[in-house]
């Protein structure tokens, strides 16, 4: 995993540089991932441990915002980038590497995260504001 301050997203590739976002024929649910703060926060105060988000491999942690859960939702990213998503992103058996018990911590209440693909192409940074936008 790599921490970047910006990045550029696109329709076809997803994040720049993470080749798991590029458009596939019949595959196109999980283009970025995105988690919010106080469900990782949460997750790890169920454990007692203190392990970083990136851990999670998440592409995005957003702050102070609470994603509704449903499909469909559209969230914008700073100026231009739009987001639509598709469905939660449930945590996997790696979690269990990276903590006993993380992968059941992360279930609940889409602690984990949701997977959307992309509907506008934009460049994001640390510090955009990140909005519903139904």
């Amino acid at each position: 995993m790599v921490t970047l301050s910006s990045v550029a997203v696109s329709r076809a590739a997803g994040v720049e540089g993470d080749f798991r976002g590029a458009l596939k024929p019949g595959r196109n649910r999980r283009q970025l991932s995105l988690m919010e703060a106080e469900s990782w926060a949460e997750a790890l105060a169920d454990l007692r441990v203190d392990i970083p988000w990136w851990s999670r491999r998440a592409n995005l942690l957003v702050e102070g915002l609470r994603f509704p859960r449903e499909a469909g939702i559209r969230i914008r990213i700073g100026k231009t980038c739009l987001l639509e998503v598709t469905m939660e992103c449930d945590p996997c058996r790696r979690m269990e590497e990276v903590a006993p018990g993380l992968e059941a911590a992360l279930r609940p209440d889409w602690r984990g995260g949701l997977l959307t693909i992309v509907r506008e192409d934009g460049h994001i940074a640390l510090g955009d504001e990140v909005r519903i936008e139904g």
